[in-house]
């Protein structure tokens, strides 16, 4: 019999995966579950669920490796999309590649997931697999056209052991928290407040503001208010902190790959922390056109990871662009949080461009004089297409 290895998350759509495989495509299944920061029974469920129903599973945790590899590098692309940090979308392929390097370790030729055909991750899975790998992929939920009722009765007559309900869709990891599905798919609904566990409301937040500085060393945080942490610590601090003060959260109307527009709302506060502090030391440390192009490479990089192409060659030339931009963007960024609210106070950095004695209005080493010339004939094209072109 064919073995398959199962990206499994012990939900329902993977759960009722394990049956279909079995039965539909008579093939001897194996779990593995990837551990990129789910809270602690997003992990040990699968594991206990594919005991019972029989499965050999594995359990990978690859935080660190998310943490260092991913994440870092989304921190110096100031990777966001419409407007949020990608979290679910970065994740993805280092699923992804964990499951390939399971299938190659257990002599499996095929790989299985359980997306539907209208979500984002089908094509971020798949395009790795494929791209990592010759396995073939199988995916049940998609390819029988099943709808989540349909899944929930065949779970049933097969006594397939099922999470509790959930009243929202929830993907999480340490960069971020996505939440969508039931009362939240209709854009006029307020999401209520039991839906975020990260991040407090204004209200719950608390009275007085914290002030907390950020360390950077080439464009990646290594220390808060002076205690240096790797990669996975400090993205953890940083969550606990901003979320604490109501900084992260996220309401979109979210535009997916296959064209659906989706309500969506995140939590991602230690990104948004981190983020701003980046872009904030950016500007004191790189050049004018090095900032303009930047905003173009992070629009580039941010496409790219959410549409499912982290193994594209684009992509690892950017990395090596940033590395090389981001080396200067080293220093100490000052922030106040305070009831949902982030103000960058004060930034510092042994690479600064700024000059306070140039611009002083005090100065005088720049003779003002001399920007008489510069002034007269500066925007000369548009002087000339206002007295030529545009007469009456």
């Amino acid at each position: 019999m064919e073995k398959v290895v199962l990206a499994f998350s012990g939900g329902l759509d993977t759960s009722v995966c394990i049956k279909l495989l079995q039965e539909e495509y008579d093939k001897e299944v194996v779990t593995a579950c990837v551990d990129v920061g789910q809270p602690e029974d997003e992990i040990t469920r699968p594991a206990k669920v594919a005991r019972e129903m029989g499965m050999k599973h594995y359990t990978i945790d690859a935080k660190e490796e998310f943490a260092r590899d991913f994440i870092f590098r989304a921190i110096k692309a100031n990777a966001l999309y419409e407007g949020y940090p990608l979290s679910t979308a970065l994740a993805r392929p280092l699923i992804a590649i964990k499951i390939v390097e399971l299938a190659k370790k257990e002599g499996a030729t095929t790989i299985s997931h359980g997306c539907t055909g209208k979500g984002n991750d089908q094509f971020r899975f798949e395009s790795t697999i494929r791209s990592s790998s010759s396995c073939n992929v199988i995916a049940p939920i998609r390819d029988l056209n099943l709808t989540r009722t349909e899944e929930v009765e065949y779970a049933e007559s097969h006594g397939i052991p099922l999470p509790s309900d959930k009243l929202y869709s929830i993907d999480e990891n340490i960069w971020g928290r996505s939440i969508e599905g039931d009362i939240l798919e209709d854009p006029m609904v307020e999401p209520p407040e039991e839906a975020f566990t990260w991040t407090r409301s204004t209200e719950d937040a608390p009275d007085e503001p914290q002030v907390v500085e950020l360390s950077f060393e080439e464009g990646v945080p290594v220390a808060l208010d002076g205690q240096n942490m790797a990669p996975l610590k400090i993205i953890e601090a940083c969550n606990q902190v901003a979320g604490r003060h109501g900084i992260g959260r996220v309401d979109i109307m979210e535009d997916r790959i296959i064209g659906l527009k989706s309500r969506e709302n995140y939590e991602t506060p230690g990104a948004f922390l981190i983020i701003n502090a980046h872009k904030a030391l950016e500007q004191l440390t790189l050049t004018r056109e090095e900032l303009k192009f930047a905003e173009t490479i992070s629009h580039t990089y941010s496409e790219l990871v959410y549409n499912g192409l982290w193994h594209e060659p684009l992509r690892e030339d950017l990395d090596q662009l940033l590395d090389h931009m981001q080396r200067r963007v080293s220093g100490v960024v000052k922030l106040k949080l305070h009831k949902g609210s982030l103000r960058v106070l004060g930034r510092k950095s042994p690479y600064s461009l700024y000059n306070e004695k140039a611009v002083s209005f005090e100065d005088k080493d720049l003779d003002q004089r001399e920007m008489a010339g510069m002034v007269k004939n500066y925007a000369l094209q548009a002087a000339c297409y206002q007295k030529v072109c545009k007469k009456d």
